[in-house]
């Protein structure tokens, strides 16, 4: 990492992968996170929206169409740039086209994917409890359709790093710590 510069590193990864815990360790570790899921969330209240995995979706897809595939992204950049901190975690990118505006804005951007299966994903989301979460499989195949459909899995195969989240909430915490030490040592490099 350049020195003076950030260090951004998104997280990308399916529904329930397990991206959320992962930015929680970064916080705990004294780093800025900034949700991209916001972003939709708000845009999703200003328009009188409830807060539904249906209409959350329409309103990520309706934003893409309008201001182009790295929409939520260049929303979220001057959050980034706000941050105090040298090391900034941006939670829930979706898409190359993402990856691309981060690394626009901070040639020091690392991507890290978080992998859980379709089964365990869906267990953890059925007992999450969010209002966007799907308690049904067919509900739950539906979003990953719609999450899919804007690349999400291209960001996951192109990801810097790799984080498998099928064990407990404590291992992915472990991991996740000692990922970001190892990036915080090797200053992004590698």
């Amino acid at each position: 990492m350049s020195k003076g510069k950030k260090l951004v590193i998104g997280i990308t990864g399916m529904p329930g992968a397990g991206k959320t815990a992962v930015a929680r360790v970064a916080e705990e570790m004294g780093f800025s996170v900034v949700a991209m899921g916001d972003v939709v969330r708000e845009e999703a209240k200003r328009r009188g929206l409830e807060p539904t995995a249906q209409n959350l979706g329409e309103v990520m897809l309706d934003l893409r169409r309008k201001e182009g595939p790295g929409a939520v992204a260049k929303r979220c950049i001057p959050a980034v740039m706000s941050c105090q901190s040298d090391v900034v975690v941006v939670d829930g990118v979706r898409s190359l086209h993402e990856v691309e505006e981060f690394r626009k804005a901070f040639p020091d951007f690392k991507l890290l994917a978080v992998y859980a299966s379709p089964r365990t994903r869906f267990e953890r989301l059925s007992k999450r409890g969010r209002s966007d979460d799907a308690s049904a499989w067919e509900k739950f195949v539906e979003r990953d359709v719609r999450e899919l459909s804007v690349a999400l899995g291209s960001a996951i195969a192109m990801a810097d790093y790799m984080l498998v989240n099928e064990e407990s909430l404590e291992e992915l915490v472990e991991k996740a710590k000692r990922f970001f030490s190892e990036v915080l040592r090797s200053g992004g490099e590698g």
